[in-house]
Protein backbone atom coordinates (compact mmCIF):
# COMPACT_ATOMS: atom_id res chain seq x y z
CA UNK A 1 0.00 0.00 0.00
CA UNK A 2 2.50 2.38 1.13
CA UNK A 3 4.55 1.50 -2.12
CA UNK A 4 1.39 2.71 -3.75
CA UNK A 5 1.60 5.88 -2.20
CA UNK A 6 4.69 6.55 -3.35
CA UNK A 7 4.09 5.88 -6.92
CA UNK A 8 0.69 7.99 -6.83
CA UNK A 9 3.11 10.64 -5.44
CA UNK A 10 5.06 10.36 -8.60
CA UNK A 11 8.18 8.89 -6.62
CA UNK A 12 10.14 6.05 -7.86
CA UNK A 13 12.29 4.51 -5.37
CA UNK A 14 14.55 1.52 -5.80
CA UNK A 15 13.65 -1.72 -3.77
CA UNK A 16 15.06 -0.91 -0.19
CA UNK A 17 15.51 2.48 -0.32
CA UNK A 18 18.13 4.87 1.60
CA UNK A 19 17.81 7.35 3.98
CA UNK A 20 18.71 8.92 7.10
CA UNK A 21 17.52 10.66 10.10
CA UNK A 22 17.92 14.57 9.83
CA UNK A 23 20.45 15.40 11.63
CA UNK A 24 24.06 15.79 10.59
CA UNK A 25 27.22 17.62 12.53
CA UNK A 26 27.98 21.49 12.04
CA UNK A 27 31.01 21.92 10.67
CA UNK A 28 33.58 24.26 13.05
CA UNK A 29 32.92 27.96 11.61
CA UNK A 30 29.37 27.25 11.91
CA UNK A 31 28.92 26.55 15.74
CA UNK A 32 31.38 29.43 16.38
CA UNK A 33 29.34 31.39 14.48
CA UNK A 34 26.11 30.10 15.74
CA UNK A 35 27.77 31.43 18.92
CA UNK A 36 28.77 34.57 17.62
CA UNK A 37 24.98 35.52 16.51
CA UNK A 38 23.95 34.58 19.81
CA UNK A 39 26.14 37.31 21.04
CA UNK A 40 24.95 39.89 18.30
CA UNK A 41 28.76 39.90 17.14
CA UNK A 42 27.32 39.02 13.25
CA UNK A 43 24.37 39.48 11.73
CA UNK A 44 21.47 36.77 10.40
CA UNK A 45 22.65 37.02 7.00
CA UNK A 46 25.77 35.95 7.42
CA UNK A 47 24.78 32.99 9.83
CA UNK A 48 22.45 31.71 6.97
CA UNK A 49 25.25 31.86 4.56
CA UNK A 50 27.03 29.44 6.25
CA UNK A 51 24.24 27.49 7.46
CA UNK A 52 23.44 27.17 3.50
CA UNK A 53 27.32 26.62 2.73
CA UNK A 54 27.08 23.48 5.19
CA UNK A 55 23.49 22.62 3.75
CA UNK A 56 24.80 21.89 0.52
CA UNK A 57 27.95 19.98 1.26
CA UNK A 58 26.26 17.89 2.82
CA UNK A 59 23.51 17.82 0.11
CA UNK A 60 26.45 17.25 -2.28
CA UNK A 61 28.05 14.18 0.11
CA UNK A 62 25.01 12.37 0.33
CA UNK A 63 24.57 12.30 -3.54
CA UNK A 64 27.81 11.41 -3.77
CA UNK A 65 27.49 8.23 -1.44
CA UNK A 66 24.44 7.44 -3.05
CA UNK A 67 21.47 7.76 -0.63
CA UNK A 68 18.12 7.91 -2.43
CA UNK A 69 16.04 10.14 -0.46
CA UNK A 70 18.19 13.37 1.36
CA UNK A 71 17.78 15.18 4.68
CA UNK A 72 18.98 19.23 4.90
CA UNK A 73 21.13 17.93 7.66
CA UNK A 74 19.53 20.63 10.00
CA UNK A 75 22.16 23.40 9.57
CA UNK A 76 20.17 25.92 11.02
CA UNK A 77 18.57 24.23 14.01
CA UNK A 78 20.42 23.72 17.46
CA UNK A 79 17.32 21.31 19.32
CA UNK A 80 14.70 19.45 17.90
CA UNK A 81 11.76 20.92 20.04
CA UNK A 82 14.03 24.59 21.34
CA UNK A 83 13.92 25.29 17.47
CA UNK A 84 10.40 25.34 16.84
CA UNK A 85 9.39 27.22 20.48
CA UNK A 86 11.75 29.68 19.25
CA UNK A 87 9.49 30.32 16.34
CA UNK A 88 6.02 29.62 17.68
CA UNK A 89 3.71 31.99 19.30
CA UNK A 90 2.79 31.19 23.13
CA UNK A 91 6.05 29.29 23.99
CA UNK A 92 9.31 30.89 25.62
CA UNK A 93 12.87 29.23 26.75
CA UNK A 94 13.46 28.16 29.71
CA UNK A 95 16.52 27.20 31.39
CA UNK A 96 19.37 24.37 30.26
CA UNK A 97 18.17 21.17 31.04
CA UNK A 98 20.60 17.89 30.79
CA UNK A 99 19.16 16.29 27.59
CA UNK A 100 21.91 12.89 27.71
CA UNK A 101 25.91 12.73 28.08
CA UNK A 102 26.91 16.35 28.06
CA UNK A 103 24.07 17.56 25.93
CA UNK A 104 21.60 20.24 26.79
CA UNK A 105 18.53 22.25 25.27
CA UNK A 106 16.68 24.98 26.60
CA UNK A 107 13.41 23.28 27.89
CA UNK A 108 10.30 25.05 26.43
CA UNK A 109 7.65 26.78 28.18
CA UNK A 110 4.09 26.51 27.04
CA UNK A 111 3.16 30.22 28.25
CA UNK A 112 0.01 31.09 26.32
CA UNK A 113 -1.56 29.93 23.39
CA UNK A 114 -0.26 28.12 21.02
CA UNK A 115 0.26 30.03 17.27
CA UNK A 116 1.69 28.87 14.15
CA UNK A 117 4.02 31.79 12.83
CA UNK A 118 4.17 31.49 9.21
CA UNK A 119 5.97 28.48 7.40
CA UNK A 120 9.19 27.57 9.79
CA UNK A 121 11.01 24.96 7.80
CA UNK A 122 9.28 25.89 4.25
CA UNK A 123 12.49 27.91 2.92
CA UNK A 124 14.89 25.72 4.55
CA UNK A 125 13.10 22.63 2.50
CA UNK A 126 12.84 24.52 -0.49
CA UNK A 127 16.70 25.28 -0.26
CA UNK A 128 17.43 22.28 -0.22
CA UNK A 129 15.06 20.62 -2.82
CA UNK A 130 16.78 23.34 -5.10
CA UNK A 131 20.14 21.79 -4.62
CA UNK A 132 19.37 18.58 -5.95
CA UNK A 133 17.29 16.04 -8.14
CA UNK A 134 16.64 13.56 -5.57
CA UNK A 135 13.83 14.21 -3.30
CA UNK A 136 14.16 15.95 0.22
CA UNK A 137 12.39 15.04 3.37
CA UNK A 138 10.40 17.70 4.92
CA UNK A 139 11.57 17.34 8.54
CA UNK A 140 9.45 18.19 11.79
CA UNK A 141 8.97 17.42 15.62
CA UNK A 142 5.37 15.85 16.29
CA UNK A 143 2.96 18.01 18.71
CA UNK A 144 3.54 14.89 21.51
CA UNK A 145 7.20 15.53 21.91
CA UNK A 146 7.12 19.02 21.94
CA UNK A 147 4.37 19.04 24.63
CA UNK A 148 6.16 16.24 26.71
CA UNK A 149 9.63 17.93 26.35
CA UNK A 150 8.16 21.56 27.39
CA UNK A 151 6.48 22.77 30.79
CA UNK A 152 2.91 23.59 30.58
CA UNK A 153 1.80 26.66 32.16
CA UNK A 154 -1.33 27.26 29.97
CA UNK A 155 -3.34 24.21 29.35
CA UNK A 156 -5.74 22.56 31.75
CA UNK A 157 -3.96 19.32 30.38
CA UNK A 158 -1.08 17.17 28.53
CA UNK A 159 -3.71 16.28 26.11
CA UNK A 160 -4.94 19.78 25.76
CA UNK A 161 -1.39 21.42 24.78
CA UNK A 162 -0.81 18.11 22.31
CA UNK A 163 -4.01 18.71 20.69
CA UNK A 164 -3.05 22.46 20.37
CA UNK A 165 0.47 22.04 19.55
CA UNK A 166 -0.85 19.39 16.81
CA UNK A 167 -3.37 22.52 14.54
CA UNK A 168 -0.65 24.31 14.20
CA UNK A 169 1.94 21.50 13.42
CA UNK A 170 -0.69 20.62 10.87
CA UNK A 171 -0.42 24.06 8.97
CA UNK A 172 3.30 23.54 8.85
CA UNK A 173 2.68 20.06 6.83
CA UNK A 174 -0.15 21.60 4.42
CA UNK A 175 2.36 24.82 3.92
CA UNK A 176 5.56 21.87 3.06
CA UNK A 177 2.56 20.10 0.92
CA UNK A 178 1.90 23.39 -0.90
CA UNK A 179 5.75 24.20 -1.52
CA UNK A 180 5.74 20.35 -3.49
CA UNK A 181 7.56 18.52 -0.67
CA UNK A 182 5.90 14.78 -0.54
CA UNK A 183 7.54 13.34 1.94
CA UNK A 184 7.79 14.22 5.71
CA UNK A 185 8.94 13.16 8.28
CA UNK A 186 7.29 13.85 12.12
CA UNK A 187 9.60 13.25 14.80
CA UNK A 188 7.95 11.79 17.73
CA UNK A 189 11.03 10.18 20.23
CA UNK A 190 9.01 11.18 23.50
CA UNK A 191 6.64 8.09 22.38
CA UNK A 192 7.01 5.68 24.79
CA UNK A 193 8.05 7.60 27.69
CA UNK A 194 4.21 7.47 28.97
CA UNK A 195 2.60 4.21 27.17
CA UNK A 196 -1.07 5.40 29.43
CA UNK A 197 -1.07 8.38 27.29
CA UNK A 198 -0.01 6.53 23.55
CA UNK A 199 -3.87 7.52 22.62
CA UNK A 200 -2.87 11.03 22.80
CA UNK A 201 -0.22 10.81 20.88
CA UNK A 202 -2.20 8.99 18.26
CA UNK A 203 -4.98 11.37 18.34
CA UNK A 204 -2.15 13.86 17.98
CA UNK A 205 -1.14 12.93 14.66
CA UNK A 206 -4.60 12.21 13.20
CA UNK A 207 -4.79 16.01 13.75
CA UNK A 208 -1.54 16.52 12.05
CA UNK A 209 -1.38 13.98 8.48
CA UNK A 210 -5.28 13.12 7.67
CA UNK A 211 -6.24 13.70 4.59
CA UNK A 212 -2.91 15.26 3.35
CA UNK A 213 -1.61 13.99 -0.01
CA UNK A 214 2.19 13.12 1.68
CA UNK A 215 4.04 9.97 2.50
CA UNK A 216 4.54 10.40 6.43
CA UNK A 217 7.36 8.93 8.25
CA UNK A 218 8.24 9.54 12.45
CA UNK A 219 11.51 9.14 13.86
CA UNK A 220 11.02 7.15 17.07
CA UNK A 221 14.44 6.24 19.30
CA UNK A 222 15.52 4.53 22.22
CA UNK A 223 12.15 3.95 24.00
CA UNK A 224 10.34 1.35 25.58
CA UNK A 225 8.27 -0.31 22.39
CA UNK A 226 7.29 -3.77 24.27
CA UNK A 227 5.29 -1.64 26.42
CA UNK A 228 3.46 0.36 23.37
CA UNK A 229 3.60 -2.38 20.40
CA UNK A 230 1.26 -3.25 18.34
CA UNK A 231 -0.61 -0.30 19.87
CA UNK A 232 1.54 2.28 18.34
CA UNK A 233 1.25 0.87 14.76
CA UNK A 234 -2.28 2.96 15.30
CA UNK A 235 -0.16 6.41 14.80
CA UNK A 236 -1.45 7.70 11.51
CA UNK A 237 2.14 7.27 9.27
CA UNK A 238 2.84 5.31 6.60
CA UNK A 239 6.97 4.62 7.82
CA UNK A 240 8.32 4.37 11.08
CA UNK A 241 11.54 5.51 11.38
CA UNK A 242 13.20 2.95 14.07
CA UNK A 243 16.44 2.44 15.95
CA UNK A 244 17.38 -1.17 15.81
CA UNK A 245 21.16 -1.57 16.13
CA UNK A 246 21.89 -0.11 18.82
CA UNK A 247 19.65 -2.70 21.06
CA UNK A 248 20.70 -6.02 18.96
CA UNK A 249 17.67 -6.01 16.82
CA UNK A 250 15.99 -6.59 19.88
CA UNK A 251 12.59 -5.59 18.49
CA UNK A 252 12.91 -8.06 15.60
CA UNK A 253 11.39 -10.64 18.06
CA UNK A 254 8.43 -8.42 18.95
CA UNK A 255 7.61 -8.28 14.98
CA UNK A 256 7.23 -12.24 15.05
CA UNK A 257 5.10 -11.91 17.30
CA UNK A 258 3.22 -9.33 16.23
CA UNK A 259 3.81 -8.66 12.48
CA UNK A 260 4.95 -5.20 11.43
CA UNK A 261 2.19 -3.75 9.20
CA UNK A 262 3.57 -0.40 8.25
CA UNK A 263 6.71 0.98 6.45
CA UNK A 264 9.82 0.54 8.54
CA UNK A 265 13.20 2.54 7.84
CA UNK A 266 15.58 0.15 9.77
CA UNK A 267 18.10 1.18 11.58
CA UNK A 268 21.36 -0.83 10.49
CA UNK A 269 24.33 1.29 11.75
CA UNK A 270 24.56 2.51 15.08
CA UNK A 271 25.31 5.92 15.65
CA UNK A 272 26.46 5.99 19.55
CA UNK A 273 29.66 4.75 18.40
CA UNK A 274 32.61 6.08 16.74
CA UNK A 275 33.39 2.95 15.38
CA UNK A 276 32.93 1.55 11.99
CA UNK A 277 30.84 -1.90 11.93
CA UNK A 278 31.98 -4.59 9.47
CA UNK A 279 29.98 -4.60 6.34
CA UNK A 280 29.19 -8.33 7.03
CA UNK A 281 27.24 -7.23 9.83
CA UNK A 282 25.66 -4.85 8.57
CA UNK A 283 24.81 -6.65 5.79
CA UNK A 284 23.26 -9.49 8.21
CA UNK A 285 21.13 -6.85 9.86
CA UNK A 286 19.76 -6.23 6.84
CA UNK A 287 19.20 -10.03 6.35
CA UNK A 288 17.09 -9.61 9.87
CA UNK A 289 15.13 -7.37 8.29
CA UNK A 290 13.63 -9.18 5.66
CA UNK A 291 13.49 -12.11 7.40
CA UNK A 292 10.55 -10.48 9.35
CA UNK A 293 9.47 -7.81 6.62
CA UNK A 294 8.64 -8.01 2.93
CA UNK A 295 11.56 -6.52 1.00
CA UNK A 296 8.81 -3.43 -0.41
CA UNK A 297 8.27 -2.62 3.26
CA UNK A 298 12.16 -1.96 4.41
CA UNK A 299 13.90 1.55 3.83
CA UNK A 300 17.52 1.17 5.18
CA UNK A 301 19.46 3.87 7.22
CA UNK A 302 21.29 4.87 10.24
CA UNK A 303 20.25 4.35 13.93
CA UNK A 304 19.48 8.11 14.70
CA UNK A 305 20.77 11.85 13.28
CA UNK A 306 24.07 12.08 13.04
CA UNK A 307 25.06 15.27 14.78
CA UNK A 308 27.16 13.59 17.46
CA UNK A 309 29.43 12.11 14.70
CA UNK A 310 32.93 14.04 12.75
CA UNK A 311 31.99 14.40 9.18
CA UNK A 312 34.14 11.22 8.60
CA UNK A 313 32.13 8.87 10.28
CA UNK A 314 29.28 9.99 9.07
CA UNK A 315 30.63 9.61 5.60
CA UNK A 316 31.23 6.10 6.58
CA UNK A 317 28.15 5.53 8.32
CA UNK A 318 26.12 6.63 5.65
CA UNK A 319 28.46 4.61 2.98
CA UNK A 320 27.68 1.10 4.98
CA UNK A 321 24.19 1.78 4.77
CA UNK A 322 24.61 2.56 1.22
CA UNK A 323 26.74 -0.65 0.68
CA UNK A 324 24.41 -2.67 2.43
CA UNK A 325 21.62 -1.65 0.12
CA UNK A 326 22.98 -2.52 -2.98
CA UNK A 327 24.20 -5.92 -1.79
CA UNK A 328 20.56 -6.53 -1.16
CA UNK A 329 19.23 -5.45 -4.14
CA UNK A 330 21.42 -7.77 -6.00
CA UNK A 331 20.65 -10.84 -3.61
CA UNK A 332 16.73 -9.94 -4.08
CA UNK A 333 17.43 -10.33 -7.71
CA UNK A 334 18.84 -13.33 -7.87
CA UNK A 335 15.78 -14.99 -5.90
CA UNK A 336 16.58 -14.12 -2.65
CA UNK A 337 13.48 -12.98 -1.61
CA UNK A 338 9.78 -11.85 -3.68
CA UNK A 339 8.92 -8.09 -4.09
CA UNK A 340 5.49 -9.04 -3.97
CA UNK A 341 5.26 -9.57 -0.25
CA UNK A 342 6.65 -12.70 0.95
CA UNK A 343 10.75 -12.84 1.97
CA UNK A 344 11.70 -16.41 0.81
CA UNK A 345 14.19 -17.98 3.41
CA UNK A 346 17.36 -16.40 4.14
CA UNK A 347 20.34 -18.18 4.83
CA UNK A 348 22.59 -18.12 7.98
CA UNK A 349 20.73 -15.46 9.61
CA UNK A 350 22.03 -14.89 13.28
CA UNK A 351 19.51 -15.16 16.35
CA UNK A 352 20.43 -11.51 17.57
CA UNK A 353 23.91 -9.42 17.00
CA UNK A 354 23.63 -8.08 20.34
CA UNK A 355 20.99 -7.32 23.04
CA UNK A 356 19.18 -10.56 21.99
CA UNK A 357 15.74 -10.13 23.52
CA UNK A 358 13.55 -7.40 24.14
CA UNK A 359 14.20 -5.19 27.57
CA UNK A 360 15.03 -2.54 28.79
CA UNK A 361 15.76 -0.13 26.13
CA UNK A 362 17.29 3.45 26.75
CA UNK A 363 15.02 6.51 27.33
CA UNK A 364 13.76 8.65 24.27
CA UNK A 365 16.08 11.26 24.21
CA UNK A 366 17.08 14.48 21.08
CA UNK A 367 18.43 12.87 18.04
Amino acid sequence: MSRAKLEALGLNLPLLPTTSVGSFGKPDDLVAARGRHARNEITQEELQRLEERATEFWVRQQEEIGIDVLVDGEMYRGDMVAYFAQLMGGLTLGGLVRSYGNRYYHKPIIVGEVKWPGPMTVAWWKRTQAMTRRPVKGMLTGPYTIMDWSFNDHYPTRAHAAMALAREIRKEVEALIEAGCKLIQVDEPALSVRAEELPVAIEAMHVVTDGLPAYFFTHVCYGAFEFIYPAMLELPVDNWDLEMSNSGLDLVELFREHPFTKDLSFGIVDVHTHAMEDPDLVKERVARALSVLPAPQVWLDPDCGLKTRSVDETIGKLRLVVDAARAARRSLGGGFATSEGGSAPLPNLPPTDGAGKAGARKRPTNR
